[in-house]
């Protein structure tokens, strides 16, 4: 199995829980794709950058053979999947778990 296989049978999953979260948080009227994109963001350069510094260090080596091939600087693609992964599933993991409040509603 690819690393680009693995990736997308993952993010195929969390995009059905991000879906419900989404969803979850726009009924109880909580803000969810703004933080998400933020965080997005901050995860997928953060990911590009030590990746990278890892790699150039030697750290540690991809198989060729199971790369597709392209690169954000010495990053592979297939690593970038796993910060949108954690940036979809989180949030909406906090959004499903967190109790709906229950309203007091008193007869007059």
């Amino acid at each position: 199995m690819t690393y680009l296989v693995l990736d997308l049978v993952m993010l195929a999953g969390v995009a059905v829980l991000a879906a419900a979260g989404a969803r979850a948080a726009r009924r109880r009227g909580v803000p969810f794709a703004a933080p998400v994109a933020v965080t997005l963001g901050v995860l997928l350069t953060l990911t590009v950058v030590f990746d990278s510094l890892m790699i150039a260090a030697d750290l540690f080596r991809y198989d060729p053979a199971q790369l597709v091939g392209l690169r954000v600087w010495l990053t592979p693609v297939e690593d970038l999947a796993w910060p949108v992964a954690a940036a979809l599933a989180l949030p909406s993991v906090w959004v499903l778990l967190t109790p709906v409040p229950v309203r007091d509603e008193v007869a007059a």
